[in-house]
């Protein structure tokens, strides 16, 4: 074979590449000394595998593509991969595919490749991949059936978990199911991959909305992995859609009660769920398991402020900014206690602000309104922050002073769109808990003009047109909503509530209300909507169950005047006693549980 051209600086440097990927050279010399004898200067030629056409057919294909003929160069410098069986020329052609966006033609490269070498794995992960990111899932399995059998026993569990992340974004997850699905069970039934594919089983069958058969490979994973919590992480994560994933954790967290990472989880999984009641129980747990983590505290304040307990909120957020106050912090070495001296990062300073923000409140909700402006005035963020100007014109307006915590509201700045919707429904806010329905209608109604299609902007008027007593106006409004967003569950369950409410179209109602609990199951105000709609059905028992469990999981006043006023209809007058007047303890002003407690003549 001819020698290999020793002079070729003026080839592409992709060329020279390539050309040296024939080479079968000798591992690089040390230069000669310049004393040292001519013979021991010359080195033997070492001859190249690259013979003349492949040189020439190579030298055309980067010639070509240096002259922006990229689809030529392709097709020349596949058929050079494939009639030399060189990975790296194999690589090339691919890499020149993907930056001229030819997806297809990177695939039929990236096939070519593992065609050509069979054993090669950068083919078999390159092949999977591309075919991933043109959403052909179907065309996968064969490949990794293959790859699987080239890989250690130990390395094919983690190949099979990194499949949920390659699909991550499809717009067709059933098709993604069902294209892997026969090929995972089979890996399910043999010990090295169970775990891993049972994981992946439900995970993109959760992806696919298949709810029940990733729960079916959820329990099958916490059976057979007991000291393994990934699938009860995942159970949490079909929590909002399957309610009965919380028995796998409850019953793991009773057995080993110091699982503080599970029980963490499941913690925030029922703040997400809007079931402040029990997630406040967990954090209690964690408080005292862990006393010195000061995320829990600021956690279980910002619960206890929403049920409606501001002794135990201001108790547990003056614990949480005692132990960030602390000089260092929850730092332990010198360094962190250095880095916390310097001041607290971005995110550290955010939730001390939060926390001093729910800190005044709790004062606010006990209507010590000087505590609560106190507190405000000490806070040190960034001016116009909307949360501390809400609080201050929520104070000015329980104390006579509406107009002007309107007018503070307006004076924040708005130069995004997205500021100025946020200042709207700040605004609406504060009229909405001051009875000002109208003002709050008429502030709603401006903004709808300039965003006719806000979803959220409609919600928020309908509500007040509920207040205003137009309910074919409020009905209208909220269709729009399911209209423009029709996963809107609080339209539906407001829609529902209102029906069932005035008493009319009852079954419709239950119907809405279902729709909603299919999209927020477990939600505790649509469970008390359902309670409610099936007590007007005249269906007691489901009344009172429902209703139990929605005030067992947020004790909400108009919550527990359901409850109460289900009670009594059943003949459980002293019960339903305890439960309003331990209602009215906690929220005296609620209009809901003021009437019904009126109306049976039941006394806080």
């Amino acid at each position: 074979m001819p020698a290999l051209v020793r002079h070729r600086w003026w080839l592409p440097a992709a060329l020279a590449l390539s050309c040296a990927a024939h080479a079968q050279t000798q591992p690089p010399q040390a230069p000669a000394a310049a004393d040292a004898p001519a013979s021991a200067a010359s080195a033997p030629v070492v001859n190249s595998d690259l013979d003349a056409p492949m040189f020439y057919q190579l030298l055309i294909g980067e010639l070509e593509l240096q002259g922006g003929q990229a689809g030529v160069a392709y097709q020349v410098l596949l058929d050079a991969a494939r009639r030399s069986n060189d990975e790296e020329l194999f690589r090339r052609v691919v890499q020149i595919a993907l930056q001229s966006r030819a997806g297809d033609q990177a695939a039929i490269a990236a096939r070519a490749w593992r065609e050509a070498l069979p054993t090669s794995l950068e083919a078999h992960r390159t092949q999977i991949q591309l075919l991933a990111l043109l959403n052909r899932p179907a065309e996968i399995p064969p490949v990794l059936r293959s790859l699987l059998a080239l890989t250690p026993a130990d390395g094919r569990g983690a190949l099979i978990g990194a499949l949920p992340a390659l699909f991550q974004r499809s717009p067709e997850p059933a098709r993604v199911l069902e294209a892997f699905e026969p090929l995972l069970r089979e890996t399910a039934a043999k010990p090295e991959t169970r775990f891993s594919s049972l994981l992946v089983l439900a995970q993109l069958a959760k992806n696919a909305d298949r709810y029940e058969t990733a729960l079916i490979h959820v329990r099958a994973a916490a059976k057979d992995f007991p000291e393994r919590e990934e699938p009860l992480l995942m159970a949490l994560e079909l929590l909002p859609r399957r309610p009965e994933a919380e028995a796998l954790v409850t019953a793991e967290l009773q057995a080993k009660p110091d699982k503080q990472a599970l029980r963490l989880a499941y913690a925030r999984a029922l703040a997400r769920a809007q079931r402040p009641g029990d997630a406040a129980r967990e954090f209690r747990v964690l408080t005292q398991e862990s006393p010195e983590d000061a995320s829990h505290w600021l956690a279980l304040g910002a619960l206890e402020l929403d049920l409606q307990h501001p002794d135990a909120a201001e108790t547990a957020l003056q614990r949480y900014l005692k132990l960030v106050d602390k000089p260092g912090g929850d730092s332990s070495s010198l360094a962190e206690r250095a880095i916390a001296a310097a001041g607290l990062d971005k995110a550290d300073k955010e939730a001390r602000l939060q926390g001093q923000l729910l800190l005044a409140q709790a004062a606010e909700m006990r209507g010590d309104f000087k505590t609560a402006e106190k507190r405000l005035a000490g806070i040190e963020a960034a001016p116009g922050n909307l949360d501390i100007a809400y609080r201050r014109a929520s104070l000015l307006a329980r104390q006579g002073r509406l107009d002007e915590g309107r007018e503070l509201l307006r004076q924040l700045p708005a130069d995004r769109d997205q500021d100025r919707r946020a200042r709207v429904l700040a605004e609406s806010q504060l009229l909405r808990e001051n009875k000002q329905w109208q003002a709050a209608y008429d502030l709603l109604g401006q903004a709808i003009k300039q965003s006719p299609e806000d979803a959220d902007l409609i919600y928020e008027q309908s509500m007040m047109a509920e207040k205003l007593g137009r309910a074919q106006e409020m009905e209208a409004l909220l269709q729009k909503v399911i209209q423009l967003k029709p996963q809107h569950y609080h339209a539906y369950n407001a829609l529902g509530y209102s029906l069932a409410d005035r008493n009319e179209r009852l079954q419709e109602a239950r119907d809405l209300i279902s729709k909603a609990l299919s999209f927020a199951p477990g939600e505790p105000f649509i469970v008390d909507s359902m309670g409610w709609v099936e007590f007007r059905l005249g269906r007691l028992g489901e009344a009172e169950r429902l209703l139990r469990q929605a005030y067992g999981s947020r004790p909400d006043a108009e919550i527990a005047a359901h409850l109460g006023e289900v009670l009594w209809a059943a003949g459980q007058q002293d019960e339903a006693r305890r439960v309003l007047a331990d209602a009215a303890r906690r929220d005296p002003r609620n209009e809901a549980l003021q009437s019904v407690m009126q109306r049976l003549q039941v006394r806080p």
